[in-house]
């Protein structure tokens, strides 16, 4: 079966990496030159731009500069090493927030703001990924990152609150889970994330990432801008 080239959206699955996406793709389709526009943690769910082909591997950077939008679960009370579900627990507090105090530290999360990278991630500094120097315990100063934010609430029933995020690229979901603990003095962690668009992609136009696994699946259909 021969596969076109193209750009291939995927709802990713739960405890799945990004490159077994990759992976399954390349299996599929003999194609070796696949890669996507922009990671999801492991634990997090939604839209992965696969693009398939060189033709389209190499306009990466294209889609990786697009505004995203996620909807984003927060556990109250409790902050992570890795500002996830996925860490170690190094705090843990009683105090549970009003919902007028959340509305009323929001506002300096709007807009522009000033994001500070985790340690947790695969930023590089100094040509090291921040995440290798934090597994060896290692922490380093990183600089802040200016990002734009829109967050609406969606749903707060202590110890979960659930927002609506709207950002640019280069914003680290975690550390506002971490940054908006801080503010409200409870600490806090994200404990669930689904990416619903990236760009002009959304969670409603992917296919499930469980199709890639049938050995016949034809993804040409699906392809879009494919050639």
């Amino acid at each position: 079966m021969s596969h076109k080239q193209g750009i291939l959206l995927v709802d990713k699955t739960s405890g799945s990496t990004s490159f077994h996406i990759v992976s399954l793709l390349r299996r599929l389709t003999g194609i070796e030159k696949i890669g996507h526009a922009g990671t999801l943690d492991p634990f997090a769910t939604g839209v992965m731009v696969m693009l398939v082909g060189k033709a389209f591997t190499t306009r990466s950077n294209e889609f990786l500069q697009s505004e995203k939008e996620y909807r984003a679960t927060l556990r109250l009370g409790i902050t992570t090493d890795t500002y996830d579900l996925e860490g170690q627990v190094i705090q843990r507090s009683d105090y549970i927030p009003p919902l007028e105090e959340i509305e009323k530290i929001l506002p300096a999360f709007q807009g522009t703001v000033s994001q500070t990278p985790p340690m947790f991630s695969a930023k590089k500094v100094q040509g090291k990924k921040l995440y290798e120097l934090a597994r060896k315990g290692i922490e380093i100063e990183r600089a802040p990152v200016l990002v734009e934010m829109h967050i609406q609430i969606l749903r707060y029933e202590y110890p979960e609150l659930e927002i609506q995020v709207r950002c640019s690229k280069g914003t680290y979901i975690r550390s506002l889970a971490y940054d908006l603990g801080a503010a409200l003095q409870c600490g806090a962690h994200l404990s669930g994330l689904v990416r619903l668009r990236s760009g002009a992609f959304k969670l409603e136009n992917c296919i499930s990432q469980n199709l890639l696994k049938t050995n016949d699946f034809n993804i040409s259909p699906h392809l879009l801008e494919s050639l």
